[in-house]
């Protein structure tokens, strides 16, 4: 497994300040945001830009996980989805470009929704999936489905449910433990669940339940990190181990991405070596 952060908790940072950055913390993957509100947005990647970042990668030794493009599925007003499948589409496309031909990037979204549209809306959930996981397929991306608190698809068991009825190998999950820790869920249970559907992760921390609960940076609360990683380790895990700044973190008025990601670095980089979990190291210790 390697140690790695999603540029999610970055918005404002250009590239040519996160990469060195977070290279020189010891990072070992960066999956890349490329949603409209970031400095990484689909519109600011031009075919030149696109290439001078993946020889950033290359530069810096960064192994790139996935994309992330979170976009709700399951808007019904025409307009408003037929934007949204669009961002979605192209960020296959990117991650078609950026290929190591090995199932990566992974392009992790979610599903929208509420919870209710599970239940009420299920067809209608399998066509608009299967819509996005036919494009995917015939681009050769692996899609990563985030379950995630107040969506349509907000539990462990829908989510295994979704891969099993899309029944696609390009359809995978972004396995984000947070939104299962704070339903109460153990890891164990959670990772038994997951892990053998995971194309990728996002790992947070969290203080609290349903509904009085509070996304933290990892390290700042009391998840355990080293019993996480052992479990995925013995699941078979082999991927990245992503951590995430949340938007509730980000909207702290102190709030320094920077000190962010390294607190983040520091506390997995604790936890692999107090676990003893095989870490792919990309740069020395």
């Amino acid at each position: 497994m390697m140690i790695g952060y999603t540029t999610w908790g970055m918005p404002q940072t250009p590239v040519d300040i996160f990469m060195p950055y977070l290279a020189e913390l010891g990072f070992d993957a960066v999956e890349l945001t490329v949603l409209p509100n970031y400095t990484t947005s689909l519109d600011a990647l031009t075919p030149t830009e696109r290439r001078r970042i993946k020889a950033m990668y290359e530069h810096y030794d960064l192994f790139l996980p996935a994309v992330a493009s979170h976009r709700s599925l399951l808007d019904e007003n025409p307009e408003a989805h037929r934007v949204n499948m669009d961002i979605l589409k192209r960020a296959i496309d990117l991650c078609a470009e950026w290929s190591d031909g090995k199932g990566h990037p992974v392009m992790d979204t979610v599903l929208g929704g509420t919870p209710e549209d599970w239940d009420t809306k299920h067809a209608f959930i399998l066509d608009r999936v299967g819509e996005l996981t036919h494009y995917a397929e015939k681009c050769g991306v692996v899609v990563g489905m985030e379950a995630h608190i107040g969506a349509a698809l907000d539990t462990a068991e829908k989510s295994v449910r979704l891969v099993e009825e899309i029944n696609s190998p390009y359809m995978r999950l972004n396995f984000d433990i947070s939104h299962f820790d704070i339903l109460g869920m153990s890891i164990e249970e959670a990772v038994r669940l997951m892990a053998p559907y995971a194309a990728h992760t996002h790992v947070k921390d969290q203080r609290g339940r349903v509904p009085d609960y509070e996304f933290l940076i990892p390290g700042e609360g009391d998840f355990d990190f080293v019993a996480y990683l052992k479990a995925m380790h013995t699941a078979g895990y082999t991927g990245s181990i992503t951590a995430e700044v949340s938007y509730m973190v980000q909207r702290r008025p102190d709030y320094d991405p920077l000190a962010g990601a390294a607190l983040c670095y520091r506390t997995l980089d604790h936890a692999f070596e107090t676990s003893g979990v095989p870490r792919e190291r990309r740069h020395p210790a």
